[in-house]
């Protein structure tokens, strides 16, 4: 299993525009990417700008596949005006999974 996890800040007052496009690129996994068997996203409680995302892949070619997305193509255009900083992404080979 390949996972990204990704932390991102959003601007100020655009905390409820970056959740709304985080959450297409969740609807366009949930109908369109089998081999994506999660996406989750999160809000922070201490700092409501900061969102992550967990992603799970059965292999490279489902991550591949995701990333070269529309849905993701059109989070990275709106990326300029909702984001602040750099989007820090973690690529890593999951070792273990409980629950």
């Amino acid at each position: 299993m390949i996972t990204i996890t990704a932390i991102i800040r959003a601007k100020a007052g655009q905390e409820t525009a970056l959740r709304a496009a985080l959450f297409d690129v969740a609807d366009h996994v949930a109908a369109h990417e089998p081999e994506t068997i999660g996406f989750h996203v999160s809000q922070s409680l201490d700092d409501p700008a900061i969102f992550t995302t967990y992603e799970r892949f059965t292999d490279e070619a489902a991550k591949d596949l995701h990333n070269g997305s529309e849905a993701v193509a059109k989070f990275f255009a709106l990326a300029e005006t909702l984001i602040t900083g750099d989007v820090v992404l973690h690529t890593c080979r999951e070792v273990t999974a409980h629950g």
